[in-house]
């Protein structure tokens, strides 16, 4: 074993469950999140010599899995959304079933935008650099999102009457 596959095996059982939740509120799915955090465990641990000796490799791995993402949905180019209630340990304490039920209904690109501002705290430039897109993309994407949940509650109110 070499000296770094102890601190690559110590930071994947430290940040984990925490890739995980991240992958889940990305994907929506818990087989896709489990699949987009081996995928980008793998592609870490061929550069973990590198990456270990930067102030933050979860961000790394962060942008990796956002990354993959992204270019797994441009190859689908179509949702796959499911009537499933998620298992609560996929969802992080800040992320009600509701909130996820209505970010479930944008689409990836628009889902992937909110994600990264409001849950990964990240800025427009921050997000189109992760994306691959422009900061007006980034923009419009989260205007649209937005604008989507707010018509939401009106919505659902209406159908409980």
């Amino acid at each position: 074993m070499r000296p770094g596959d102890v601190e690559f095996e110590d930071f994947v059982r430290a940040r984990g469950s925490a890739l995980l939740r991240y992958g889940y509120v990305l994907t929506g799915n818990p087989d896709d999140a489990a699949d987009l955090v081996q995928e980008a465990l793998l592609r870490l641990s061929d550069t973990w010599r590198r990456v270990r000796n930067k102030d933050n490799p979860e961000a790394y791995v962060r942008t990796i899995m956002a990354r993959q993402h992204i270019s797994w949905w441009r190859r689908r180019r179509r949702e796959h959304l499911t009537d499933d209630v998620p298992e609560g340990s996929y969802l992080d304490s800040h992320v009600s079933g509701e909130l996820w039920n209505a970010l479930r209904t944008l689409p990836r690109r628009q889902r992937a935008v909110l994600v990264l501002r409001y849950y990964e705290d990240l800025s427009d430039q921050e997000i189109a650099e992760i994306l691959g897109v422009s900061r007006g993309t980034v923009r419009s994407q989260a205007f649209r999102a937005l604008a989507t949940l707010r018509v939401k509650p009106a919505v659902l109110e209406r159908g409980r009457a």
